[in-house]
């Protein structure tokens, strides 16, 4: 996909589609690349009632013979008065999905000139190009007849007379990276669990590294991380025959080589089946995609890499696959952790804890400036948030923040859970140091305390993205969430 700006202020070029936003009470909005013949098309459409300007409403018409342009796709917009940046992204989002429908090879957008409350240009040039660029996307690496191909390859962005080309350039630019990130986030976690296993992950990972110069990679094997004394990683994967990965990716930005990274963790459970605590088999399936959050790192990373960002960043991913067997792990079994610290495994279904505290502990050696770990983790946090918010929980209030507010800016959402101190007591264990789970309350909050027993050297957050990674029923699918989210924190980071 190629984007571009038209910085005409008539439609002086031909193009197969021109998108045109309409408003619920007034008709469509007012726009200089529509002559007269258009515009009174347009008003003579809404007049009928033939749109009705509602969010996310489009209707396609074609244009007269003499136009440049030869359709016209009218989008809702709603009110103009509540134009906020919600309604922006699904018209933004309504569009793109109407035009692939079509054999438009070009299109013309002007919603950027339309003004979004609370945001400004650059936003809505990044919203536009990941919107447009993630509607793209199509699963078929598992089908027999692949996906056709989409016709669209140009989009024309029209822009304010007043807008400043460079930051346009880098909105644009940061659109395409973080639509590739999500991209790859998403393919990751749809492959199913026979073809992406924890070696695969690793394969990816290496595979990222030899495309970008910027990038180095280290896999480590199981006897590796046994010599690490990684206890607690090594046992979720001690029923599969699959070998448990730990990956390590990193990220060289930084005018000094030297300094001190931002870090990434991912859970990258590639089937959980629970293991001895085994699952409901209703909707299994899904399980595949327990590494969400090793996927959405690697997407991250590969953004960062397309971006070029002047820091330094460390990806460590803990991968394993949580199966039922003979040498499986067992509910009540000890095992001891890379830090020391014992844990008793009540529930072997708590796996993704036992794997992020190692890799949480691993980090120490960056001596990272901050630590967020990404994990589909919890079932709690899906009842308490559904697939609207990440649950968010940290020991570093102003981490948390930053956070909360970037969630709200990129409309990649989170919320903030408490971690008080009562909490850390439903982890007490008579026969180890700490104890895998902390009873039926409040799971996604005892689940982060565990993880905060191996945070204490740095500044951590805990993203639970059990809700967000991936959409059941029709949908169903990997989101590419929490990648915009991370990768604006990144962009916002000095060396």
């Amino acid at each position: 996909m190629k984007y571009q700006v038209h910085s005409s202020k008539t439609l002086d070029k031909k193009t197969d589609c021109l998108v045109l936003a309409v408003w619920e009470k007034t008709g469509p909005a007012q726009c200089s690349l529509l002559d007269e013949s258009l515009a009174a098309l347009a008003g003579a459409v809404f007049k009928a009632g033939d749109i009705k300007g509602k969010a996310g409403e489009t209707l396609l018409i074609p244009a007269h013979s003499h136009a440049k342009a030869e359709r016209l796709l009218l989008v809702g917009a709603g009110d103009a008065a509540k134009f906020t940046a919600k309604v922006y992204r699904k018209v933004v989002r309504a569009a793109a999905q109407a035009i692939n429908k079509t054999t438009s090879k070009t299109a013309v957008f002007t919603l950027p000139q339309l003004t979004v409350s609370d945001r400004d240009l650059s936003w809505a040039v990044t919203q536009l190009v990941m919107e447009n660029s993630n509607s793209q996307y199509r699963y078929d690496h598992t089908k027999s007849k692949k996906a056709e191909p989409l016709h669209l390859k140009t989009v024309s962005l029209a822009l304010p007379a007043t807008a400043n080309r460079k930051a346009v350039d880098e909105a644009i630019l940061a659109g395409e990276c973080i639509s590739k990130g999500m991209t790859l986030t998403r393919e990751l976690g749809n492959l199913p669990g026979n073809i992406c296993t924890p070696s695969y992950l690793g394969d990816k990972a290496t595979e990222l590294a030899g495309q970008y110069k910027s990038l180095k990679a280290k896999v480590l094997n199981e006897k590796q991380m046994e010599k690490l004394g990684m206890g607690s990683l090594l046992s979720v994967g001690n029923g599969s025959k699959e070998e448990s990965r730990l990956i390590v990716l990193e990220y060289k930005g930084a005018a000094d080589s030297a300094s001190s990274p931002y870090c990434l963790v991912g859970k990258g459970i590639t089937f959980d089946t629970g293991g001895i605590s085994l699952k409901p088999g209703l909707g299994m399936d899904e399980m595949k995609y327990d590494m969400c959050g090793a996927a959405s790192v690697l997407g991250t990373m590969l953004a960062v890499a397309e971006l070029g960002l002047p820091i330094n960043v460390v990806a460590i991913i803990a991968s394993a696959e949580n199966m039922p067997s003979s040498t499986a792990t067992k509910p009540g079994d000890v095992v001891t952790s890379m830090s020391g610290k014992t844990i008793e495994i009540l529930n072997t279904d708590a796996e993704g804890r036992l794997v992020l505290c190692d890799a949480l502990t691993y980090a120490e050696r960056f001596k990272p400036k901050t630590v967020i770990d990404v994990a589909t983790l919890t079932g709690a946090a899906v009842a308490t948030f559904g697939e609207v918010n990440t649950a968010l929980l940290s020991n570093h209030d102003p981490l948390a923040k930053e956070l909360l507010e970037l969630g709200q800016q990129t409309l990649d959402h989170v919320w903030q859970l408490p971690m008080n101190d009562e909490y850390q007591a439903l982890l007490d264990s008579n026969f180890a140091d700490i104890a895998n789970i902390g009873g039926p309350k409040g799971g996604t909050i005892t689940a982060a305390c565990f993880l905060s027993r191996f945070t204490e050297k740095f500044k951590w957050a805990h993203l639970d993205i059990a809700g967000t990674a991936w959409l059941s029923g029709a949908q169903k699918g990997a989101t590419g969430r929490p990648v915009p989210l991370l990768v604006e924190y990144l962009r916002r980071q000095k060396a």
